[in-house]
């Protein structure tokens, strides 16, 4: 039998899942929130940033209990399989239940963080709740950078304790996280006609994982842009070949699943290349055969039309393949304090081709800023060897954590008393907002927890039905123990 509370959140979310809300575009979630908040009697405000907080008044009598912050993201990452026709703008997500897995018809779930709207709004719809004075403060475009988080005003909220519900592994608090920073590298470009009697061809890299670009980043999974930045250096080694177009990735965070290049080549050749191509999919194949049974690299013939706009020049195509060959991914270093937890990274994570220049959009992260910064100006570097300028974005900073904490130690003692083991305390490789909103509110006491969320920011999402129903649990008596403390014991869980 469902959790009773899991269904009403199921429900919640459902609804949320019917409301458009890629990053940059959640003008409707928002007014749907207001919307809410006026139906049911709460003032809410929102920042510059579009940043929207809700507050809800303590159960009568419970006033001067300390005040409490239930904190998540409006926004979602938007993909979808190259088979999905999906309109995220005007079209809601389709639910899927598989027995204990929520997941969604060919596109990202949006659990990530849509779960945590709908925990925040069941918990204030729950009249059987004894509650602190609330604030629900929710986000804008967090997964375009933390964008929300980075502007928030000061003072925005007033509680000083925030419960981020941005995790994805019930059971599992998160105390710290890594900082992060992108860059953006412009390599300008030289099309010239293409000779007459050539051929045009593509080559395509396909059926990877994707996944998170922190999270995920140590599953050895592959990324489709660096494979295929193999594959042309391959090609490029016994072919004249000269690029059209290349295009790979969808946004900064997710690590990419698929890409392709379009080509210039002299005709009566591509037998040849599909041997070489041939051969290099066979060792992709094999170095990832554990983690992607679906890996495909092939080439084919492609339509003329392609070549209209030009190719580039020999030169310029040899720039093009040597940069993405010498731009890194992947891990770059383990922690040395904590087993198990990457320090530092980066995700070739998109790759972009105009009339003008090729654009690259690489993400990096560590849990040590000079680490971050060290990246950062490796990265730098490469690019000023091909000729290339860069520009930083979303730069945020590491979340540190403090062992000491006084929430750290409530959560742990609600956690253990409602299921009679301990949480896992851990730090992770991936950007949280808690950083941030705490370099705008000084003392601010923080943790973040969620229902476990596989594979997020990829179409292979999924939420663990069970979880929600447990998390939900723990979120209320975390909020009540602080509303019925009692002299002498400092917690009590109902």
């Amino acid at each position: 039998m469902t959790h009773p509370a899991t269904e009403k959140i199921l429900a919640l979310f459902e609804k949320i899942s019917s409301i458009p809300r890629c990053s940059k575009k959640e003008q409707k979630i928002c007014a749907w929130l207001a919307a809410w908040a006026d139906q049911s009697g709460y003032a809410h405000r929102k920042d510059k940033a579009g940043n929207r907080c809700i507050t809800i008044p303590a159960t009568p009598g419970h006033e001067n209990a300390p005040g409490i912050v239930i904190q998540g993201h409006l926004d979602m990452v938007c993909v979808k399989t190259e088979a999905s026709s999906h309109d995220f703008d005007n079209e809601p997500i389709r639910l899927i239940q598989k027995k204990d897995w929520l997941t969604a018809d060919q596109t990202t779930l949006g659990a990530d963080n849509g779960i945590a709207i709908a925990m925040a709004l069941a918990l204030v719809e729950d009249n059987t709740v004894t509650r602190p004075p609330l604030e629900l403060l929710f986000t804008v475009d967090e997964e375009s950078g933390l964008i929300g988080a980075r502007d928030l005003e000061s003072g925005f909220v007033t509680g000083r304790i925030l419960l981020n519900v941005d995790s994805e592994e019930e059971g599992e608090f998160t105390v710290g996280c890594a900082g992060g920073a992108d860059t953006l590298l412009t390599l300008s470009l030289n099309f010239m006609s293409p000779e007459n009697g050539g051929s045009i061809y593509r080559l395509t890299v396909s059926g990877l994982r994707g996944g998170h670009s922190g999270i995920d980043i140590d599953k050895h999974r592959g990324s489709a842009n660096k494979l295929l930045a193999r594959a042309l250096h391959e090609l490029n080694r016994s072919f004249r070949m000269q690029i059209v177009s290349i295009d790979g990735g969808i946004t900064h965070n997710a690590i990419a699943r698929d890409a392709h290049a379009i080509f210039y080549n002299e005709s009566g050749q591509q037998e040849a290349m599909q041997t070489v191509v041939g051969d290099f999919e066979k060792t992709a194949q094999i170095e990832y055969g554990k983690t992607e049974p679906e890996l495909a690299i092939t080439i084919e013939p492609a339509a003329k039309t392609a070549e209209s706009n030009g190719v580039l020049s020999d030169a310029d195509t040899g720039r093009v393949i040597q940069l993405l060959m010498a731009l890194p991914h992947g891990v770059a270093r383990m922690s040395a304090d904590i087993a198990g937890l990457v320090e530092t990274s980066n995700n070739l994570a998109t790759i972009k081709m105009s009339r003008t220049d090729l654009q690259v959009l690489t993400s990096q992260r560590s849990s040590s800023m000079s680490r971050l910064a060290e990246i950062t100006a490796a990265i730098e570097s490469i690019a000023a060897l091909a000729g290339a300028s860069t520009t930083h974005e979303n730069s945020y900073p590491a979340w540190p954590p403090k062992m000491d904490s006084a929430l750290i130690d409530r959560c742990k003692t609600v956690y253990t008393q409602l299921y009679g083991k301990k949480p896992l305390i851990q730090t992770i490789h991936a950007g949280l907002e808690c950083g941030l909103i705490g370099s705008k509110h000084p003392g601010m006491d923080m943790i973040s927890f969620g229902p476990t969320i596989e594979n997020p920011h990829s179409p292979g999402e999924r939420m663990h039905i069970p979880s929600v129903g447990k998390t939900y649990d723990f979120l209320v008596a975390l909020v009540e123990s602080y509303a019925k403390r009692v002299a002498g014991s400092g917690l009590r869980v109902f």
